[in-house]
């Protein structure tokens, strides 16, 4: 029929055959809905391995050509040269042998030695595997003792020997007008250090270490310096000066002072150069000179000649009466007269005391003149003898200030008048 496919009977050897029947549509989405991925082509759940662990993240369909790699558990490590991954191939998955093995850690790292070479890319030691160290920069090996270290039974290392022993520094010295203090050895890494005696000061590092030189070891720094301290120029003094006096002065050396005549030292006559820190400095401070102001002065002065007429001894005593602010001791003036010309004489002697000096110019109170007998060849000189409170350059300063006025008149007595 035109517009229309209806099925027909084939003619076959025989007889007459009906093709088979359709499934019915509802069986066919049943066995579509019941039908697992797996059946689609895909693999189905990975398998599980001993001692290792497969993280799928949520995924359930694993397509042809998928690849999953496995991570050992903890406490485990994966055996250099077996596979660690499985493939899904025509609708199953690859075989994989067990490649977890228990291991040691990795070996110890060790203060004075270094794993060898071959052995620092190395994870897995299992039971009885050994390592071999060399010694580290600074360290020299002592055979004597083993340099390796075995995986136990119980998957650690075995306890090291220290198979590797510090090299020694060159020994230091001795440090000129100082010390060095070695508080342990001269051994890689140990530290020395300097000071300086009393006295000196360190020019230098205080301390050095034993450290690695080139292939070897030594010093890092070299012996520091040890220079003399010196005190500054010693103080001088008023009216005095110091004996002995030098160019330099270190310490401990002392110094000692004298005054000049007329001045007496006040305080300690020496002080000493002592240190303080890295610095000189004097003891303490220099004495003092004070002058002697209640000395009394003696003046000598000789007279002219005596007048040739004959004369008997005046002797005037004179007695002040006004006060002074402060005593003093007398003050003496000698005048001697030479022999006179022609005739004999007896000596004039003038006596003047003053109890007390005025503080301005005043004249005596009292005078009280004598006179007595002359007496025969020779002529003996004349002497003035004045007491007062105060010392004077001369005689004439002394009298003028005293009592100008009585004094003149009695040097006039007793002094010619002849140019002085």
């Amino acid at each position: 029929h035109s517009g229309s496919r209806s099925p027909r009977a084939m003619c076959l050897v025989g007889g007459l055959t009906a093709p088979p029947p359709p499934p019915p549509p509802l069986l066919l989405l049943l066995l579509l809905l019941l039908c697992p991925p797996a059946v689609q082509g895909d693999c189905s759940l990975p398998p599980e391995v001993p001692n290792a662990l497969l993280t799928l993240g949520g995924v359930s369909s694993f397509p042809e050509g998928t690849t999953l790699t496995y991570k050992c558990n903890e406490g485990f490590v994966k055996v250099p040269g077996k596979a660690d991954s499985v493939v899904c191939l025509n609708n199953a998955w690859s075989e994989l042998a067990e490649f977890c093995n228990r291991s040691c850690d990795v070996p110890t790292r060790l203060l004075f030695a270094s794993l060898k070479t071959s052995f620092t890319k190395q994870n897995y030691f299992p039971e009885g595997s050994i390592v071999e160290y060399d010694c580290r920069p600074g360290y020299r090996r002592d055979y004597s003792l083993s340099g390796k270290l075995t995986c136990l039974q119980n998957f650690t290392w075995s306890k090291p020997d220290e198979f590797c022993k510090r090299k020694s520094c060159p020994n230091p010295g001795d440090l000129r007008n100082g010390r060095v203090s070695i508080p342990t050895d001269i051994l890689y890494g140990a530290s020395i250090s300097f000071s300086c005696n009393e006295g000196y000061r360190l020019v230098g590092v205080p301390s050095s270490y034993c450290s690695l030189v080139d292939d070897g070891v030594g010093w890092s720094d070299p012996l520091p310096e040890c220079q003399e301290i010196f005190c500054p120029e010693p103080p001088e003094i008023n009216n005095g000066f110091i004996l002995d006096l030098r160019d330099t002065y270190v310490y401990q050396q002392a110094i000692k002072y004298r005054c000049k005549e007329g001045f007496t030292l006040i305080g300690e006559n020496s002080i000493y150069c002592t240190v303080k820190g890295d610095q000189g400095e004097w003891s303490g401070p220099p004495p003092e000179c004070k002058g002697n102001e209640f000395k009394s002065n003696t003046v000598n002065v000789p007279a002219t000649e005596v007048p040739s007429t004959p004369q008997k001894p005046n002797t005037i005593s004179s007695p002040a009466t006004e006060a002074l602010p402060t005593p003093q001791k007398p003050n003496t003036v000698h005048v001697s007269a030479t022999k006179s010309p022609s005739t004999s004489q007896k000596p004039n002697t003038v006596h003047i005391s003053a109890t007390k000096a005025p503080s301005t110019p005043q004249k005596p109170d009292t005078i009280n003149s004598s006179a007595t007998e002359a007496l025969p060849t020779p002529q003996k000189p004349n002497t003035v003898n004045v007491s007062a409170t105060k010392a004077f350059k001369s005689c004439y300063d002394c009298f003028s200030r005293f009592c100008p006025e009585f004094i003149t008149a009695v040097m006039k007595s007793v002094l010619p008048s002849s140019p002085r």
